[in-house]
């Protein structure tokens, strides 16, 4: 079984930030050949940014080739479409009419390649909202999770890009369709996904909810559980752990495992629905027990109970993470950010192939801007004499660090 089944996929990337970037990554970690279009003469912004979106770049880019085109000049424009009439799938995330301006636009290409399908990543699918520009923390507080995910009162985004990341999830998973199709039809065709409408797609259960109730879901905060126990505690010694019982059997195991037998007999804490009626003095009850023992001592106990648990984890701890050590779960990649090739493991794709349990792996480090120009344009026919005319008139970016 490959870890590679996308191999021989030809794909253009158009794009910056997180989206775009993190949907042609998803497709390069599954072996397809992403040869990022940077624009020419800065590449990609992301690789400039500065504090906590300092490493989007190396986040995002590995396992891809870089072409540094300036799109604004002609000869540019037309490099892109001799490149567009080799690919198999165009994606780009810019800003509403911004490939249109360039040349480079859905109908502009499929006019030098019929087969082409042409992903576009925007803030909104079509309507009224579709020219507006949009960013994920926008369409975080729009569509309702920054309100369902702060306290009441205080609306708060998630604490990563989870809809720049979903919308290119969706994404490739309408690019791929598309390409089904073609294999069936012969014809490409234009596909889209959106920020706004993949931060909708999470709202969806608790839309139905107020449907079914009639009562409008409170933020998760003050929400009313569905199980008794559910939360985070505090353990001895600082520690912190959550800690989940959502069955009768594992309550049944936990106030064993943590010697509770008043608790287990108690029948007002009979099954989940009546525990969840008692959190009350329930939570409190047990805050006591767990800051009786130290983190490790709890674990232990959970573990040994069969209840679901987690330290209350920090991104620094994943570095290490024993489970994702592993199993593959990182991959060793350059921080340009940091300069001089320092390497630090960032997540792989979350899948597995095959008996044997196969990760997708890192076969090219996130590219140097422009790296690439010359064996990209060489494969698609340019000339030497080509290729070194475009660097000298600057419509190729020089490689650079």
């Amino acid at each position: 079984m490959s870890v590679a089944p996308l191999a021989g996929l030809r794909v253009l990337e158009f794009s910056h930030t997180i989206m775009g970037p993190c949907a042609g990554l998803v497709l390069a970690d599954l072996g397809a050949d992403v040869v990022k279009v940077e624009p020419a003469p800065a590449g990609d912004h992301t690789r400039r940014l500065p504090g906590f979106a300092a490493g989007f770049f190396a986040t995002f880019n590995r396992n891809k080739r870089s072409i540094a085109l300036d799109l604004k000049r002609p000869e540019g424009r037309h490099a892109a479409h001799r490149l567009a009439a080799e690919a198999d799938l165009v994606l780009e995330n810019y800003g509403p009419g911004t490939m249109e301006r360039l040349g480079c636009g859905w109908e502009d290409l499929r006019a030098v390649n019929p087969r082409l399908v042409y992903l576009a990543l925007k803030g909104f699918l079509a309507g009224p909202y579709e020219q507006r520009p949009a960013l994920d923390e926008v369409v975080q507080f729009q569509s309702g999770l920054a309100y369902m995910t702060g306290p009441p009162g205080r609306p708060l985004r998630a604490g990563a890009s989870i809809i720049d990341i979903l919308g290119a999830v969706f994404g490739v998973t309408a690019a791929l369709a598309a390409l089904r199709e073609r294999d069936r039809s012969g014809e490409g065709q234009r596909v889209c996904s959106a920020l706004f409408e993949s931060a909708v797609f999470l709202m969806g259960s608790h839309m139905a909810g107020l449907a079914a109730t009639g009562e409008p879901p409170p933020p998760m905060p003050a929400r009313r559980g569905a199980w008794g126990i559910y939360d985070a505690f505090e353990t001895g010694e600082g520690g912190q752990l959550f800690v989940g019982v959502t069955s009768d059997q594992q309550w049944a195991r936990f106030t064993e495992a943590f010697g509770l037998p008043d608790l287990a007999a108690d029948a007002r804490l009979a099954t989940n629905a009546q525990r969840a009626q008692e959190r009350s003095w329930l939570v409190p009850v047990l805050s006591d027990v767990f800051r009786r023992f130290d983190q490790a001592e709890v674990a232990r106990r959970c573990e040994a109970a069969g209840i679901s648990w987690a330290p209350v984890g920090r991104p620094a701890d994943l570095f290490e993470d024993p489970h994702l050590l592993a199993g593959g779960g990182l991959l060793q990649t350059a921080i340009s950010a940091l300069g001089g090739g320092a390497m630090f493991g960032l997540p792989a794709l979350p899948l597995e192939f095959g008996e044997a349990r196969q990760r997708a792996g890192l076969s090219r480090q996130p590219p140097r801007l422009g790296e690439h120009n010359g064996e990209v344009l060489a494969e698609a026919g340019f000339a030497a004499g080509e290729i070194t005319a475009l660097a000298a008139a600057g419509v190729l970016a020089e490689a650079s660090a």
